[in-house]
């Protein structure tokens, strides 16, 4: 049970070390939103399941698991939020982005 939740911490960690590299490298806001939104959540909740399985603590465990729906439910909205409020503030675009699909009608 320790070794499973060893390697999960370490899975957990590594996902949020390839979100903060996504973060720090890539051009502009959109491409960094993709690597934060996925890879992040995805490292903090093997993490907290990690920590879960650690302590054995049903306390723990459930504090653990509300935490993973929270952000299960949290993540994908908040990226589509900070995505949609970008695109109509009129973001600046990295020379090899190009957005093809938005309505102008909808940007005013």
């Amino acid at each position: 049970m320790i070794a499973l939740s060893i390697i999960l911490l370490l899975v957990g960690s590594a996902f949020c070390l390839l979100a903060a590299v996504g973060l720090l490298r890539f051009p502009e806001l959109y491409t960094r939103l993709h690597a934060t939104a996925k890879a992040g959540p995805l490292g903090v909740g093997l993490i907290l399941l990690g920590a879960a399985l650690m302590s054995l603590d049903v306390l723990v465990v459930v504090r653990s698991a509300l935490g993973l729906v929270f952000l299960i439910l949290v993540s994908p909205l908040s990226a589509h939020l900070l995505a949609r409020a970008s695109t109509r503030s009129g973001p600046s675009l990295a020379n090899i982005t190009s957005i093809k699909n938005i309505d102008d009608s909808r940007q005013s």
